[in-house]
């Protein structure tokens, strides 16, 4: 079993700068665990780790395809134990940072996740084109009619999931749910940050004026420029807001504080999926500094196969 460290957390919750200080430590490389960093020249509403940041330590999975292609949980698991691998072979230790908890726990626990062999593109346009016509809950109850389990697991507003989940019962004829899991051969150990509620809400509300001031509605014209707005990375929190602005009656002060409260909202979803659906150690890093030097002792003590408190 190769060892692993994960980093994860919400957004704006400190996941970067513990992860290049980890990574001085540790001889270690990134890999980001975020599904929407894979995307070219969308750099500032994906809060990518620029070159100052990074100190010199080597990132990957960042920038990796174009805005018009899919990347799914299955293409990231490949990629990373692919790269896990590779890390270490070359005496280096890998280090995963990212807040997609599915992806991360799609890695951890080697979650069946239907490879491209199961990809229907036909068939999923289909479900897509019922959702639109019929509704979230519509589709909802398509999975719920053939895979409950999957369908109380995934939820009606993951509608993605919820098309993936048909798609795999479709084209094999087995539930999602009763998917056999793949071996797993990482031992990881999963660093989960987060601090005061309030605190969180304003480091992101801070972050998105920031994130103005850098030029994100450049990057986001860029993006509305292909003419396509149901590309997968237009879905994307701090594109898809703009949607209105280039194409509704939202003007830019409200494209702001819209983007600010889904953040917040996809920051309670993150703490939430982390809490009930990995085994993590939390550690607040924001309220109290010192804890980095806990969170170092906690590590090489896993390290050297020595109990962690």
């Amino acid at each position: 079993m190769q060892k692993v460290l994960i980093i994860v957390g919400p957004t704006a919750v400190g996941k970067t700068s513990l992860s290049i200080k980890l990574a001085k430590k540790l001889n270690g490389e990134v890999i980001s665990g975020d599904s929407m960093q894979v995307y070219k020249h969308l750099d500032i509403g994906t809060a990518k780790v620029t070159k100052e940041e990074s100190e010199g330590i080597v990132h990957h999975l960042i920038d990796i395809i174009d805005v018009d292609k899919r990347y799914s949980a299955a293409d990231f698991v490949e990629s990373a134990n692919k790269l896990i691998d590779d890390i270490h072979k070359r005496g280096k230790f890998p280090i995963i940072v990212g807040g997609t908890g599915f992806y991360i726990q799609s890695l951890v626990d080697g979650l069946n996740l239907g490879g491209d062999h199961y990809d229907n593109e036909e068939y999923r346009n289909q479900m897509r084109a019922f959702a639109e016509e019929n509704g979230k809950h519509a589709l909802w109850l398509k999975l719920r009619s053939i895979d409950e389990v999957s369908a109380e697991k995934i939820g009606e507003e993951n509608e993605r999931r919820v098309i993936r989940a048909l798609e795999v019962y479709h084209n094999t004829g087995v539930r999602f749910s009763e998917q056999t899991n793949n071996a797993v051969s990482i031992d990881p150990y999963i660093i989960a940050l987060n601090t005061d509620r309030q605190v969180l809400y304003d480091r992101i509300n801070k972050r998105v004026d920031i994130m103005f001031k850098e030029g994100l509605i450049d990057e986001a014209k860029w993006l509305d420029q292909k003419g396509d707005i149901s590309l997968p990375a237009y879905k994307g929190i701090g594109y898809r807001e703009f949607i209105n602005y280039f194409h509704g009656n939202l003007d830019l002060e409200d494209v702001s504080e819209l983007i600010k409260k889904d953040s917040r909202h996809y920051a309670k979803r993150q703490l939430t999926w982390f809490r009930n659906k990995m085994k993590v150690n939390w550690y607040d890093i924001i309220s109290n500094m010192e804890v980095v030097k806990n969170i170092e002792k906690d590590v090489f003590n896993w390290l050297n196969d020595k109990k962690v408190p």
